[in-house]
């Protein structure tokens, strides 16, 4: 399955790249599977991406849950949390 991967602020800035298309292995089903599977990317990945990090995922422009459902052609993206005051 193909999915667009988009990465914003501190994430895009760690990993170096704004958004790439991927062909993800099959038993890749879910949004956390596709942050999982990222993080065996390197050192880098594992250390932006993982668990131990608070990030926000978003699948088609919604924000959902790790346990969310890909689909063909799917858009995920990773941001960290939003601060203000």
């Amino acid at each position: 399955m193909q999915i667009e991967l988009r990465f914003f602020a501190s994430v895009r800035e760690a990993l170096n790249v704004a958004e790439e298309r991927v062909e993800v292995p099959a038993g890749i089903a879910t949004v956390g599977d596709v942050r999982q599977w990222l993080c065996g990317r390197g050192p880098v990945w594992a250390e932006t991406l993982g668990a131990q990090r608070a990030l926000r995922m978003a699948l088609n422009h919604t924000m959902v849950p790790a346990a969310t459902r890909l689909s063909e052609g799917c858009e995920v993206a990773f941001f960290p949390p939003v601060t203000g005051g």
